[in-house]
């Protein structure tokens, strides 16, 4: 009888085991896809320095909730938001020290519930920039508007996909050099049992007004945990590589902690 229970009991943690496992490859699959069915906020620090000529340095903590909305039996609405939290010293040149809100963009992806025959999966709709940095070095203090698109390929534990926005001043403070952005992130991402993953990426934005390109190659390795005994989390970690002549920087990490709410919008 000992034998037998025994026997039961560990088939049922490698049962618990497997579906714990099962549901965090899930969760890291969603997390690759920007439109997915999936609440999420993240919380993504980025640590770059070696700013030129002072050797400045800059730590922001991106705050991105995502949140999507069923509009309909065919299509969703995902809401996305990405509030900076700034501090910066000597970014600009003798510029000294800054801390304070950044500016905010809101997003908004319409999207079709179901990919497409082909496997594609894309969201389009409107980008917003709000004015809400706190220092006049943290932000532009302009409005701005334009559109932003995303298209993505899930091909088994592989996923291919582009984001892009472009977003035109239309309101601030006229003393300020107007806003017209490009901004480029094409990004690859492999997942692994237990809800690893790795994903590489590449942000770069073009501002037209001043000609000049800046960005980062980021390389993040990602696990999807448990804490509390109930609420998914992802940690997330990797180099930030500086690319573009108007980026001035030397080098930079990002880590980061994402806090998951798995959403039904059937």
């Amino acid at each position: 009888m000992k034998i037998k229970g025994l026997i039961f009991f560990t088939m049922l943690l490698l049962a618990t085991v497997a579906y714990g496992q099962s549901e965090a490859d899930e969760l890291a699959k969603q997390l690759q896809n920007p439109v997915a069915s999936l609440i999420s906020v993240p919380f993504q620090g980025n640590y770059d320095w070696g700013f030129d000529p002072e050797n400045g340095s800059r730590l922001t903590i991106n705050v991105q909730p995502v949140y999507p909305m069923s509009l309909s039996e065919d299509w969703n609405l995902i809401l996305r938001v990405i509030m900076p939290v700034i501090s910066q010293t000597d970014v600009y040149g003798d510029s000294g020290n800054q801390f304070g809100l950044g500016d905010a963009v809101v997003s908004g992806f319409f999207s079709p519930k179901e990919p497409t025959a082909g496997g594609l999966i894309w969201g389009v709709g409107p980008a917003i920039l709000v004015p809400t940095a706190t220092d006049e070095l943290l932000g532009a203090e302009k409005w701005g508007v334009g559109p932003t698109a995303v298209a993505l390929k899930q091909i088994g534990s592989n996923t291919v996909g582009v984001l892009v926005n472009h977003i035109w001043s239309v309101a601030g403070d006229d003393d300020r050099a107007d806003v017209g952005s490009t901004f480029f992130q094409p990004f690859i991402a492999h997942n692994f049992s237990g809800g690893y993953a790795l994903a590489v990426n590449t942000e770069l934005t073009q501002n037209w007004e001043a000609d000049a390109t800046a960005g980062f190659i980021n390389i993040v390795g990602s696990k999807v945990i448990t804490i509390g005994g109930s609420q998914m989390a992802q940690l997330l970690f990797g180099p930030r590589i500086p690319y573009g002549g108007a980026n001035n920087a030397d080098f930079g990490i990002r880590a980061g902690l994402v806090l998951l709410f798995p959403a039904s919008t059937n």
